[in-house]
């Protein structure tokens, strides 16, 4: 399989799952630097450039169904915005291994944050279940 192909497939996974809610940088960056050899810097470019079209479909999708509020949303996009302009000036000082550095830990962390919400919810439903049943 070429690099291409891995780039095109890598590609394909991380629209999904960029559709399904999940980030699709999570798995496309990681694919793209592991398995295709791009540079971090290329990666996370054609990450952006993934990112456009797929949060145009989902914001028309939620707008449709009723879950935007653009009077909500504009403060957070504002924030959002800053923060993707200090970002990318960082990712253009910071070499290659920085970034995936920087990439990694922030996987981990959000690993580890999933894990421990998933963790807290079970437990809070199991504990709603135990008590649900001694009402009865």
């Amino acid at each position: 399989m070429t690099a291409q192909h891995v780039i095109i497939i890598a590609s394909a996974l991380g629209g999904l799952i960029g559709g399904m809610g999940m980030g699709g940088g999570t798995l496309l960056i990681p694919l793209l630097t592991l398995a295709a050899g791009l540079e971090q810097h290329l990666a996370q470019a054609i990450n952006l450039i993934a990112f456009v079209p797929m949060s145009l479909v989902a914001l028309f999708i939620h707008k449709k169904n009723g879950y935007v509020s653009f009077k909500k949303s504009v403060p957070i996009a504002a924030v959002a915005l800053v923060g993707a302009v200090g970002g990318s000036f960082g990712a253009k000082y910071a070499g290659g291994r920085g970034l995936r550095i920087a990439f990694g830990v922030f996987l981990i962390a959000l690993g580890v944050y999933q894990a421990v919400k998933t963790a807290v919810s079970a437990v809070k439903a199991h504990r709603a279940k135990k008590r649900a049943q001694a009402e009865t």
